[in-house]
């Protein structure tokens, strides 16, 4: 078992790199981030893999930026962690949602992926 500090980096580094392919608008560099078979979900119905991650955020508008705070970690067995993280998606053109986030991370060859990626929109 790793500490939280340890697991806290582990997830900034993953939501980093999705952070600036979402606030850059590179769909691919977001669907990087993610499992070859990943269970994802935002806010419309869900996919599973890559392809369907890159065409979900391909679909959202341009100046889309996320800001998130990792609220939650835990140690779900070796090369699993969980993470629970509230985010705000701003746009250029209309109000911001919040959200909570569940992910799964799971290394894969050495490298953190995201393997499940579940939205809850608040309010």
């Amino acid at each position: 078992m790793q500490n939280t500090e340890t697991h806290r980096s582990i997830l900034r580094g993953v939501m980093n790199r999705w952070k600036a392919g979402v606030d850059t608008h590179v769909p691919q560099e977001v669907a990087g981030c993610f499992t070859e078979d990943a269970i994802f979900q935002g806010l419309r119905p869900y996919s599973v893999g890559r392809p369907g991650i890159a065409e979900y955020y391909e679909s959202q508008p341009l100046g889309l930026t996320a800001a998130y705070e990792i609220l939650e970690t835990r140690e779900l067995a070796d090369d699993v962690l969980l993470g629970y993280l509230g985010v705000e998606f701003s746009f250029d053109d209309r109000p911001t949602i919040s959200v909570n986030l569940s992910i799964v991370l799971s290394r894969v060859d050495g490298e953190w992926l995201i393997s499940h990626y579940q939205v809850s929109r608040l309010g």
